[in-house]
């Protein structure tokens, strides 16, 4: 190997390195872990929306983003997400003030829509939730009753696989290795339909390297628009950085 040739491999091996042992970074040093919040659907159950945000990791930026998912398509309202974020022009800019200018960005679609029936969350798999892999979850529908109620025979189980998948982003030279993508599987009524499969990625998830359900959701009037929300952890500047996935079990 010419002496050029070796020093950028070695340089290419460190890049590497840093990136990997960021990975295994203790707490402290991770990346940034986007809280959600529900906002809603449209009246007809077609329309959901939801909001990710938090600080960012190395420029400790505020940010927010608000997706708008046409149900049946699986897909973003065109224009959506609605993005802000702070800058340095006003590192200091605080949290509330970028989550209000990206949901007055977005009110551009909530409004037309109607979106604002509110979500029941049937199940919930919280961070605080110890030895929880987040790989299967089962729930079943509430009923009025004592605590913990639910309608008989309404039981189902999503199964959430991971496996290597192809991306638009060069993963292998940043992180040693390929994205992660997932299938997603419901079990109810005793059969199991396969919810979503990945084939190449999209250039919006980075390098994700793992997926975690985190919890399902439905209209506030019942009736068909049950989402399954994931948890999706590109690869971010100080580690694995934490963001959400909406996918629809009613289409």
């Amino acid at each position: 190997m010419k002496p050029n040739a070796a020093r950028a491999g070695m340089a290419r091996l460190g890049v590497r390195l840093a990136l990997l042992g960021a990975l295994i970074a203790t707490p402290a040093a991770a990346g940034d872990r986007a809280l959600l919040d529900i906002i809603g659907y449209s009246p007809d159950g077609r329309y959901f929306a939801f909001e990710e945000y938090g600080i960012q990791d190395g420029s400790g930026f505020a940010y927010s983003s608000i997706y708008i998912v046409d149900l049946p398509a699986d897909k973003w309202v065109y224009a959506s997400p609605y993005r802000a974020q702070a800058d340095e022009t006003n590192t200091d800019r605080p949290l509330a003030d970028v989550r209000a200018e990206a949901r007055a960005a977005a009110e551009e679609k909530l409004e037309p829509l109607a979106i604002g029936e509110p979500a029941d969350i049937l199940v919930l798999l919280g961070d605080g939730v110890a030895n929880a892999d987040g790989k299967q979850l089962t729930f079943s529908i509430p009923s009025w009753g004592p605590p913990g109620a639910t309608q008989e025979g309404s039981e189902s189980t999503l199964s959430l696989t991971t496996f290597p998948a192809d991306s638009p982003e060069p993963c292998e030279d940043y992180i040693g290795q390929k994205a992660v993508g997932y299938a997603l599987a419901l079990d109810e009524n005793g059969q199991t339909r396969e919810l979503h499969r990945d084939k190449v990625l999209p250039k919006s998830r980075g390098c994700t390297l793992d997926y975690r359900l985190y919890a399902v959701v439905e209209r506030f009037s019942g009736g068909r628009g049950r989402v399954a929300i994931l948890s999706s952890y590109p690869f971010g500047f100080e580690g694995p950085d934490r963001r959400f996935l909406a996918v629809p079990l009613d289409r």
